[in-house]
């Protein structure tokens, strides 16, 4: 099975000293030990590289913009990068419009556009409620990838 990895999942990976590292780290483990196949979208990784060169005071990282560029090079050897394409954009905005989308959670629906159109069926995120309204894709936790593992 595909995973996309959220980009809140991304940055924990990525920074020992965050908040939920390690459940992070466990749940992606288990994943691939499972055989399932992790997967990034160009979205998560501009999104990424946002908030790991944000400064610390207004909620970033703080990092130099090298070393996210070595971060996300590390990330898509790591893992599978699913590229964009033309029918991505379709797909979002029939998403926004059927959802009555609206401000940031646009962002959201795009992920699930660039889902629909690689069948990627799940997301590994902190912020499932944000997919809620959503259906067509399963928006998991770490934690509950390692404490009941995938819905089938």
């Amino acid at each position: 099975m595909k995973i996309l990895l959220d980009t809140n999942v991304l940055l924990r990976l990525g920074d020992a000293g965050r908040e939920a590292h390690a459940e992070v780290v466990d749940a992606v483990d288990w994943l691939v030990n499972q055989s399932h196949e992790i997967i990034l979208v160009p979205q998560v990784l501009y999104e990424y590289w946002v908030v790991a060169t944000r400064p610390v005071e207004n909620n970033g990282l703080g990092m130099m913009p090298k070393l996210v560029d070595r971060a996300i090079s590390e990330w898509i050897l790591l893992f599978r990068l699913l590229q964009d394409e033309r029918g991505v954009f379709r797909s979002w905005r029939d998403l926004v419009t059927r959802h009555e989308v609206k401000g940031k959670v646009a962002h959201d629906a795009r992920l699930v556009a660039a889902m629909e159109r690689h069948d990627v069926g799940t997301l590994l995120t902190f912020n499932k409620t944000d997919f809620a309204r959503f259906g067509m894709i399963n928006a998991v936790t770490p934690r509950e990838i390692l404490t009941d593992g995938l819905p089938a």
